[in-house]
């Protein structure tokens, strides 16, 4: 058993009850490798933003999970160096879908986790979530939970379709379960293809894909009857049409990949959501880079080569999100 206070790791509760006093939303970046996670930490030290570590589950299989613990130590460390001196970091599993998983993730350090139940029946989504909030508690490990379901695929979640989240349920979910916060569905998805071509409209003059809007009537009837109670946005990236561009001249092929507008997330941010995942962005702009590198120089085969320029555009996406979308800059001096 490790506690993720000796790694100098910090759970959710205090930077969530700050985001929503203060009408922001933390940063979840989710990551598999190391030029990732220095990414995020620069990006959070040099913005002073509390940020969340995100892994998934095929993340702790990619990685394995003694790594990622060791890694998220140094990220702390790492953050001093950069002249942070009381980072706030926490180290979140993403996606946890047993709770063995769970489980798992509090004994080896982990500050946070996720119990997505979502998929499950409603009272199985609730005797599961008890349970893992009965033992991450025991450990001051906070537990995020899940009700209603995205669309999309992202790494083992796959859902053809999304089903909002209902706003009558929240207040009896919330007491039974005793989770610190909720991820809702609002019409957010998974990956990088978030909506089909035939629910958008397209720009006459670009032709690119006009996603439809969120669904703020649910969001709004689910801050009234959890006043106060932090709420959580999966599928939240924006898909950067200039990285998919980048991609696209650079050898790939990502017709009509489309995300969630920047502007709608802006608004998100200002009220309960107080955390806001985003994966696919970063993927996108790692991507982009290496392809970019290898199209121009097709003999270049050290790494540092094309992963350098690639973590550097993930720092300056991430700088971005931090501060002209989320608003957490300086929330963490």
């Amino acid at each position: 058993m490790v506690s993720y206070k000796e790694l100098g790791l910090v759970n959710t509760r205090e930077m969530f009850a700050k985001a929503i006093d203060g009408g922001y939303a933390i940063p979840a970046f989710n990551f598999n490798n190391m030029e990732q996670l220095q990414a995020i930490i620069k990006a959070s030290a040099e913005t002073k933003s509390p940020v969340i570590l995100q892994v998934s589950k095929g993340a702790r299989n990619y990685a394995n999970q003694t790594l990622l613990r060791y890694m998220a130590q140094g990220a702390v460390e790492y953050a001093k160096e950069l002249g942070w001196e009381h980072p706030q970091i926490c180290l979140h599993l993403d996606h946890g879908d047993t709770f063995e998983v769970c489980k798992s993730c509090v004994d080896y350090g982990f500050s946070s986790v996720m119990i997505d139940g979502s998929s499950l029946p409603y009272e199985e989504n609730i005797a599961l979530t008890k349970k893992v909030v009965e033992y991450a508690h025991q450990f001051d490990v906070t537990v995020e939970a899940e009700l209603g379901v995205l669309a999309g695929v992202e790494d083992d979640v796959v859902a053809e379709e999304s089903h909002y989240t209902k706003p009558e349920e929240v207040i009896d979910f919330a007491t039974r379960t005793g989770c610190d916060s909720l991820a809702i569905s609002i019409g957010t998805s998974h990956g990088a293809y978030k909506f089909k071509p035939e629910q958008c409209t397209r720009d006459p003059q670009t032709g690119k894909l006009i996603p439809p809007p969120l669904a703020f009537d649910v969001l709004d009837a689910v801050m009234e009857k959890l006043p106060g109670f932090p709420i959580v946005l999966h599928g939240s990236s924006s898909v950067p049409q200039e990285y998919v561009d980048i991609i696209n001249e650079n050898g790939g092929k990502l017709p009509d990949a489309v995300g969630i507008p920047e502007e709608q997330l802006r608004k998100a941010a200002k009220s309960a959501v107080c955390k806001i995942n985003i994966d696919s962005d970063s993927r996108l702009a790692f991507t982009a880079a290496v392809r970019k590198v290898f199209n121009e120089k097709p003999g270049e085969f050290d790494p540092r080569k094309y992963c350098g320029p690639a973590r550097d555009e993930m720092t300056k996406l991430y700088k971005h999100k931090i501060i002209e979308v989320l608003g957490s800059d300086g929330k963490a001096e």
